[in-house]
């Protein structure tokens, strides 16, 4: 019995082992490891983890938020808004006449954020659209030279980009500059890709 234990503890000390060294490469697509994003303090490497056998925790492994405020959002967040998966945002970033703009509070972006995002916290998009490309007139904004840009927040069960959508439409933004990155960050960690914590 003694030996059956020493020898199934020896298969469990060398399957991890193996497991490790036998791992198959993590790549974007099948054609493509990495991209490099331009931020504020330099470029920044946007791969995915490595370990096969890694596992999203934490905040990010929570299935069951209480709704409200936490309720599934629509795919389309507003008629004319384009929503967008993971390729296409990293198009966006790096592209330099777009902006990406992480619409989470600075709690939530603090603890980290996808490489090459503006924090631009949903309460404050409206008095900030400047950046964005629109310039205040007397009725409010005059966003006719807006420039894209692509939204996102803590995934399919967060309301903060697309009260900002909402809020950047109700102000004159166009709807055809705005994009919709509904997976956030949860699908964003759930895929392994880089985070920055700024």
């Amino acid at each position: 019995m003694q030996i059956l234990k020493i020898f199934l503890a020896g298969v469990v000390i060398i399957l991890p082992t193996l497991a490790i060294a036998q791992g198959k490469p993590v790549g974007i697509r099948p054609d493509v490891a990495a991209v490099s994003v331009e931020t504020g303090s330099g470029p920044v490497e946007i791969s995915r983890v490595q370990d096969n056998k890694n596992l999203i925790s934490q905040d990010w492994a929570k299935t069951s938020r209480p709704c409200p405020p936490f309720c599934i959002q629509p795919m389309i967040v507003a008629e004319g808004v384009t929503t967008i998966g993971e390729l296409e945002l990293m198009d966006m970033l790096q592209d330099p006449d777009v902006i990406v703009a992480d619409a989470r509070t600075s709690k939530w972006f603090n603890a980290g954020t996808i490489p090459g995002a503006v924090h631009m916290p949903f309460g404050q998009v409206v008095d900030r659209l400047e950046e964005f490309g629109c310039e205040p007139d007397f009725d409010g904004w005059d966003c006719k030279a807006a420039k894209p840009v692509a939204l996102f927040c803590n995934g399919n069960w967060c309301g903060q980009s697309p009260t900002a959508i909402r809020a950047m439409l109700a102000e004159g933004y166009p709807a055809e500059k705005i994009y919709y990155y509904r997976g956030g960050m949860h699908a964003w960690q759930m895929l392994g890709l880089t985070v920055k914590v700024p």
